[in-house]
C-alpha cells in the first residue's frame, strides 16, 4: 500500500515552515528598523569605558551615559503590528516545523518503506529507541532536528529578550531558520538545479530507474536497509539531539552580537547574551563528551577520541565558544575584550556553520569515517555559510568605529590581562586544529584553480595532534590558576606571594605522583604538574567563594571539572596497557593488519578456543561462546538455543529460554531478536578466584565487513576493555569436511580432530530430543568419551528404530570441532559404525587494555557541567535584575 498523504503532509509543512522564516525574517527587520527612530541616553553603573557619544574614553567615572537605548517614535504602533505578524509567523513556522518531524517520525516508525527515508535508514528488526536514532541518521533528519532547536529557543528568545532586543534578534534567527528550512525543501528546478533534499521523496522518485519500478511501479520493500549498525547504541538516541542543542545555542551569541552592533551599542548585548552562552557552552561540552563516550563503548580503537575531522569539526567552535566567554568576562572593563568577543561570538556561529560545510559537503567523504556523503547541496551549504561570513564581517568593519580603543595597556597584575591570554591560548589552540583538519578544503580550493596540492593529511593524525594540543592544555591549566588567583583579588600590591602555597603543594603533590607513579616522560609531568596545580588553586578559591556565596563558585567548579578531565586524559590515555600479549610466539594471522607495524597485531592479540582456557597477564580467560539478544528476556541467551529465521528478526526457541529461574519461552515457541549482533562471551577470573564476563559484540555486516564493539568492566581507578578482533562468521554454515567412518567395539580407542576418544559404552535409551519413543520403537545411545588437555568431554549420539524405519541423531561439538553420527550396529561382531566431520573449530581472537584512572575523567566531565550550570543561573539572574531595571 501506497501512503502518500502523510508525505505530502510533511512536504506542506517544509514549505509552510521555509515560507514563514522568511515572513518572520521581513516582519522583524522592518519592526527593529522602528525600533531605531528615537534614541536617549541610559545610565549604567560603573562603566569603566565610554562608547559613542560618551565624554571620554576610558575614565572611571560613577555614572556615564554608555549607550543608546531605543524608544517608540510615532511610528511605533505600525511598526508594533510589524512585531505581531513576525511573533505569529515564528510561532507557526516552529509548528510546521514540529509537523514535519511528526510525518518523519510516523514514516520511520510505520515502516512505511516506500519512503526513501525509511527504507536508507531503518527496518523492521530495529527496537524503538533505534528507530527513533533513524530520525537523524540522515542528512534531512539532522537538519531537521537543527531546525526544531532553533525554533525552540526563538520561542523563548521571544519571551525572554525584552522589546529592546526581540526584533533584531529574531531577524538574525528568523534568516537563519530560513536557510536551514531552505536544506530540506526539495524544490528541483530543471534537471540539475534544486534547492536542499526532501525526506519525503517515494523510493520511485528517488530511483526512477531502478528495474523493479520498470517491471512493477508499485513494488514497496517487505524491509528497509536498516540502522547503521555502529550507531545502534543508545549514546546515539541522545547525542546527537544534544549536540545539535548546542550547535543551536551558539546562534544565541551570535545573533545579539550582530543586534548589538546593528543598533550601535557594542557592549550591551553581552550581558542578556551571556547566560546563554554559558548554558550553550555546556551542553555543546556535554554533547561532544557524550559522542567520545559512544566512541569509548562502539568502537574498537582502544579510547573515546580519535581526533577524527568530524570530531575536530565540532570540538573547535567548542574551545571558541568557551574563548569567547572569558572574552564576555572582561568587555565591560577592556575594549579589546570587548572586540574579542565580538570577534569570537561570531566566529563560534560561522564555525558551526564551517563545520556542517565540511561533514556534509562530501569534501571529508575519504578522511572521516563520520562524515555524511555528498547530496548535491555543496554548493547552497556553501552559500549558506558565505552568506552569514560577509553578513558579519561588513557589520563588523562598518560598526568599528562605535567600540573605541583602551587609553592603558592592560598590566600583567590585572585579571583582564590573564582572561585575555586564557581566550587567545584557546584560540590558537582551536586554529591548529581546524589548520589541520581543513587539508582536504585546501586541496580543493587549488584543484578548482587548476593546480595540484600535494597538502595530506598527517600518517599518524593522533601523535600530530597531540603533542600540539598537550602543551596548550598546559598553558591554560597554569592560567585558571593564576587567573582565579586574580579575579578574586588574591594577588595585591603587584606581589604574587598568595601563589606560593598552592605552588608547594603541587610540587610535592606532583612529586609524589611522578615517583610512585614512575612517570618518566617530561611531557606526561608537565601536564600533570599544570593539572595539579589547576586542582589547587581552584579548590582554594573555591573554599573561600563558597563560605561567601556559593552562586559565585561556578567558575572554580568549572576549571576543578577540567583539571580532573586532564588528569583523567593522562592516565587513561598515557599509561593505557595491552594485556591481551601473544605469549605464544606464534603468529595469529598474515593479514595486513595484523602484520603491519612489525606485527603489532599479532604481538597483542590472544586466541581464544571455545572453552579452553588461557593465561593472559593476571586473568584466566576462557571463551564460552556465542550469545544472541532477544527483544524481550534480559540479558543474552546461548545462539545454539535458538535458530534464527533468515531474514526475519524472529527465531524458534531449540529448548526451554530461561533466565534468573524465569522461563520465557518454551521450546518450539517464536521469539523476537535482535539478530545482526553476535556477543562472545568472555569469562575472566582473578588471582582472588572472583569471576566475571564481558560480552563483547561483533556484526559481520555485508556492506562494512567485520563491526566490532567492546565490552568494558568498570571498576573504581580502571576499566578492563575487551573487543573481538577476528570471529568466524557466525551468520556462515560451517563446513564440514569429507566424512570419516570409524568402526570401533566398546572400549576401542580412536581419533576424533586430533583429540583420542574412547567407546565407553552403547545404552538403551527412552529419551531423544525432539522424538517421542513408543512402547515398540527402540533407541540407543553411545558414549564417547573424547581426551583433551582440558580434561573429558562426552558426545553421545543416538541410533533410532521407530515405525520400523530407522533414524540417527548426530551430536555436535563446536569446542572440539567435529560432528559424530551412530550409523550402523553389528551385533554379530560388536562393532559399532561411526561417520564423523570435522570443521573449524569455534575460537575468537580478542584484545584487551586495562585503562587506568578514566573514571576521572568521566567524573571531570560532570562537574565542569555543574559549574556551567551554576554560572549559567547566576548570569540569568543578573541578565533579569539588569532588564527589570532598564525597564
Amino acid at each position: 500500500m501506497i501512503h502518500t498523504t502523510v508525505g505530502q503532509l510533511g512536504h506542506f509543512f517544509v514549505i509552510l515552515s521555509f515560507v514563514t522564516a522568511l515572513v518572520a525574517t521581513v516582519a522583524y527587520f522592518i519592526s527593529a528598523l522602528g525600533r531605531r527612530a528615537v534614541a536617549q541616553p541610559v545610565v549604567v553603573e560603573e562603566p569603566q569605558l565610554a562608547y559613542a557619544g560618551s565624554a571620554s574614553f576610558g575614565g572611571k567615572t560613577s555614572r556615564r551615559a554608555v549607550s543608546n537605548k531605543a524608544t517608540a517614535s510615532p511610528e511605533a504602533a505600525p511598526r508594533d503590528d510589524w512585531r505581531r505578524l513576525a511573533r505569529w509567523a515564528f510561532y507557526i513556522h516552529g509548528l510546521a516545523v514540529t509537523g514535519v518531524g511528526v510525518c518523519l517520525y510516523w514514516i520511520i516508525n510505520n515502516h512505511y518503506f516506500e519512503y526513501h527515508y525509511a527504507w536508507s535508514h531503518s527496518s523492521r528488526a530495529l527496537p524503538l529507541q533505534y528507530v527513533i536514532s533513524c530520525f537523524w541518521e540522515g542528512q534531512e533528519g539532522s537538519f531537521l532536528l537543527w531546525l526544531f532547536w532553533n525554533a525552540l529557543l526563538g520561542a523563548m528568545l521571544i519571551r525572554t529578550s525584552g522589546k529592546t532586543w526581540e526584533a533584531p534578534v529574531m531577524t538574525i534567527f528568523a534568516l537563519v531558520q530560513a536557510f536551514l528550512a531552505s536544506m530540506i525543501l526539495g524544490v528541483v528546478f530543471g534537471d540539475t538545479f534544486k534547492i536542499g533534499s526532501s525526506p519525503f521523496l517515494l523510493l520511485t522518485e528517488a530511483m526512477p530507474d531502478a528495474p523493479i519500478f520498470t517491471a512493477d511501479p508499485t513494488f514497496v520493500p517487505k524491509d528497509g536497509n536498516g540502522l547503521n549498525p555502529l550507531l545502534q547504541n543508545y549514546w546515539m538516541v541522545i547525542h546527537p539531539p544534544t549536540l545539535f542543542l548546542g550547535f543551536a545555542f551558539t546562534l544565541i551569541p551570535f545573533a545579539y552580537c550582530i543586534a548589538g552592533l546593528w543598533r550601535n551599542e557594542p557592549y550591551n548585548w553581552i550581558r542578556p547574551a551571556q547566560p546563554w552562552t554559558l548554558l550553550g557552552a555546556g551542553i555543546l561540552g556535554i554533547g561532544i563528551m557524550m559522542g567520545g563516550y559512544w566512541a569509548y563503548e562502539t568502537l574498537n580503537f582502544g579510547g573515546y577520541w580519535n581526533w577524527d575531522p568530524v570530531e575536530n569539526a565540532v570540538y573547535v567552535p567548542w574551545l571558541v565558544m568557551v574563548a569567547a566567554l572569558h572574552a564576555m568576562l572582561i568587555a565591560k572593563r577592556s575594549s579589546t575584550g570587548l572586540k574579542t568577543a565580538i570577534i569570537l561570538s561570531i566566529t563560534t556561529f560561522l564555525l558551526i556553520l564551517y563545520s556542517t560545510f565540511l561533514t556534509r559537503s562530501g569534501i571529508l567523504g575519504n578522511a572521516s569515517v563520520h562524515s555524511f556523503t555528498d547530496l548535491g547541496l555543496s554548493g547552497q551549504l556553501l552559500l549558506y555559510l558565505m552568506a552569514f561570513v560577509v553578513l558579519a564581517i561588513v557589520l563588523a568593519v562598518v560598526k568599528w568605529k562605535h567600540i573605541p580603543s583602551d587609553e592603558k595597556e592592560a598590566s600583567v597584575y590585572t585579571k583582564e590581562f590573564w582572561l585575555f591570554i586564557g581566550a587567545t591560548v584557546l584560540c590558537l589552540s582551536a586554529f591548529q586544529v581546524i589548520a589541520t583538519t581543513s587539508i582536504p578544503v585546501y586541496n580543493k580550493i587549488m584543484e578548482s584553480f587548476g593546480k595540484v596540492s600535494n597538502l595530506a593529511l598527517p600518517a599518524d593524525q593522533i601523535a600530530h595532534y597531540n603533542k600540539f594540543q598537550v602543551w596548550f592544555f598546559v598553558v591554560i591549566a597554569l592560567l585558571t590558576g593564576v587567573g582565579q588567583y586574580l579575579w578574586w583579588r588574591k594577588v595585591e600590591n603587584k606581589k604574587w606571594d598568595a601563589l606560593i602555597t598552592p605552588a608547594i603543594l603541587t610540587l610535592l603533590i606532583s612529586a609524589g605522583l611522578i615517583a610512585f607513579g614512575s612517570i618518566k616522560n617530561p611531557v606526561y609531568m608537565a601536564l600533570l604538574v599544570a593539572s595539579v596545580f589547576a586542582l589547587m588553586t581552584n579548590g582554594t578559591v573555591l573554599l573561600g567563594v563558597v563560605r561567601g556565596n556559593y552562586r559565585l563558585s561556578g567558575g572554580a567548579i568549572a576549571h576543578i571539572g577540567m583539571a580532573l578531565m586532564l588528569i583523567g586524559i593522562l592516565y587513561s590515555a598515557g599509561f593505557s596497557k595491552v594485556i591481551s600479549l601473544n605469549t605464544s610466539g606464534l603468529l595469529i594471522s598474515k593479514q595486513d593488519v595484523f602484520t603491519k607495524n612489525d606485527n603489532k597485531e599479532n604481538k597483542e592479540n590472544t586466541l581464544l578456543w571455545l572453552n579452553q582456557p588461557e593465561r593472559m597477564g593476571p586473568y584466566q580467560l576462557t571463551y564460552r561462546g556465542q550469545y544472541i539478544e532477544a527483544r524481550d528476556v534480559p540479558g543474552y541467551i546461548p545462539r545454539r538455543d535458538v535458530t534464527v529465521i533468515e531474514g526475519d528478526f524472529r527465531g524458534i526457541a531449540q529448548r526451554d529460554i530461561e533466565q534468573n529461574g524465569k522461563v520465557y519461552y518454551k521450546r518450539g515457541d517464536t521469539l523476537a531478536l535482535y539478530p545482526e549482533n553476535t556477543y562472545y562471551q568472555v569469562e575472566y577470573r582473578e588471582p582472588n578466584g572472583k569471576v566475571f564476563s564481558l560480552y563483547p559484540r561483533a556484526q559481520v555486516n555485508e556492506r562494512m565487513g567485520l563491526l566490532a564493539s567492546p565490552d568494558t568492566r568498570h571498576e573504581a581507578d580502571r576499566d578492563i576493555y575487551t573487543y573481538v578482533n577476528s570471529v568466524p562468521d557466525p551468520t556462515a554454515d560451517n563446513k564440514w569436511e569429507k566424512t570419516e567412518t570409524y568402526s570401533v567395539a566398546i572400549k576401542d580407542t580412536f581419533f576424533l580432530n586430533d583429540y583420542v576418544a574412547i567407546l565407553d559404552d552403547v545404552v538403551r535409551t527412552t529419551e531423544v530430543e525432539g522424538m517421542d519413543i513408543g512402547p515398540n520403537d527402540a533407541a540407543v545411545r553411545a558414549r564417547v568419551r573424547v581426551l583433551s588437555k582440558n580434561g573429558e568431554q562426552i558426545l553421545s549420539p543416538a541410533f533410532i528404530i521407530k515405525d520400523r524405519m530407522v533414524g540417527r541423531r548426530a551430536e555436535t561439538s563446536d569446542e572440539l570441532g567435529v560432528r559424530i553420527q551412530l550409523n550402523e550396529i553389528d551385533p554379530r561382531t560388536g562393532k559399532f559404525t561411526f561417520a564423523v566431520n570435522r570443521t573449524q573449530r569455534d575460537y575468537i581472537v580478542m584484545k584487551a587494555f586495562e585503562k587506568p584512572l578514566i573514571n576521572v575523567l568521566w567524573i571531570g566531565t560532570l562537574v565542569v557541567v555543574l559549574g556551567f550550570l551554576i554560572s549559567t543561573i547566576r548570569r540569568y539572574r543578573e541578565a533579569g535584575k539588569m532588564q527589570r531595571k532598564v525597564a
